[in-house]
């Protein structure tokens, strides 16, 4: 890609992502009272990250049916309390177990 192309993208991007964080800091000078709203603020890196994992989990085995393997079985871990090191390795491990009786490896 050409620089003179790029840069503009660049600047438009350092701007944006810049005032996202900035603006909330500048707008809200005193702390949130109402319930509701810490509620909602409370959530949101939680919906945030299962909107950025659970597509990512379809699309990175070759089946699935695999996938939702280890989906269940990560939730299942994590429903359990589990450490995220356990619920990680089950999950991978239900992956590979299912795609090895599929015959897919």
């Amino acid at each position: 890609m050409n620089f003179k192309v790029f840069l503009p993208y660049l600047l438009v991007m350092a701007v944006v992502t810049y005032s996202i964080r900035v603006l909330p800091l500048v707008l809200v000078k005193q702390k949130i009272k109402n319930r509701f709203f810490n509620s909602i603020l409370y959530y949101i890196p939680y919906t945030v990250l299962s909107a950025m994992t659970i597509p990512a989990i379809f699309y990175a085995t070759n089946s699935i049916i695999s996938a939702i393997a280890g989906l269940i079985v990560a939730i299942v871990l994590a429903y359990n309390r589990k450490s995220l090191i356990v619920v990680a390795v089950g999950a991978c491990c239900a992956v590979l177990v299912t795609e090895g009786i599929m015959g897919i490896i």
